[in-house]
């Protein structure tokens, strides 16, 4: 896996952070925790871990977090995944073996056997299961959990997507855009665990009120995606 890059975004993450990195270590890849420059507490909190890249945000926002991230990859492939352990690494290793010959792998709560979570609640359930459902009409995708940022692809290809959502809008960008861009993505069950400590960042309802508008966006501008 030495040609695998983590990307792990961190906000107020510094109870959950050490010990997710600590179960990362069994993993030989990169890894860069992409954080605002004032989450001292965090950056203080992985001072004694080593092999570890600590990007601080030139913007804020989860979506700036990625971006920032994949545009500092140099390896063939990147991964999301969230620091407060949510996203199990267990499915690193076939999520790279999936992604031979495809640009992206999404992982999905969903899809059966095998999905499903311990965090997510009846709001955010309900939220997600019609956000799918407008994807998949609207722009044909063929995918089963919109909203989920597990997603693990060649860098070249990440890259290639021009992402400019600073908020929680980049997770519907970034399928609608592989899609319009022709790209071959698939999706494979993942459990999402609890979070290991923190708060979830996502707020439904203005999330939620944004990520519809963002979907409307992108549905009259197909043609400029």
């Amino acid at each position: 896996m030495n040609n695998l890059t983590l990307i792990i975004p961190a906000k107020k993450e510094a109870e959950s952070l050490p010990v997710f990195l600590k179960e990362l270590e069994q993993y030989n890849c990169e890894k860069i925790i992409v954080l605002q420059k004032d989450d001292i507490e965090t950056i203080d909190s992985v001072k004694s871990f080593q092999k570890i890249h600590i990007l601080k945000q030139k913007k804020n926002g989860y979506g700036n977090a990625l971006i920032e991230g994949i545009n500092n990859v140099q390896s063939d492939y990147c991964c999301i995944i969230n620091a407060d352990g949510s996203m199990n690494p267990k499915y690193l290793p076939e999520m790279l073996r999936t992604c031979d010959g495809k640009d992206l792998v999404f992982g999905s709560r969903y899809q059966k056997p095998g999905g499903g979570s311990d965090d997510d609640d009846f709001i955010t359930t309900i939220g997600n299961f019609f956000f799918t459902l407008a994807g998949n009409i609207l722009f044909n995708l063929k995918i089963t959990d919109i909203l989920y940022t597990y997603i693990l692809g060649k860098t070249s290809s990440f890259k290639k997507l021009n992402l400019i959502n600073d908020d929680f809008r980049i997770c519907v960008e970034i399928p609608i855009k592989a899609k319009a861009k022709k790209m071959i993505y698939t999706c494979l069950p993942s459990y999402e665990r609890e979070r290991i400590g923190g708060k979830k960042k996502v707020n439904p309802l203005k999330d939620g009120l944004l990520i519809l508008f963002e979907i409307v966006k992108y549905f009259f501008k197909k043609n400029s995606v």
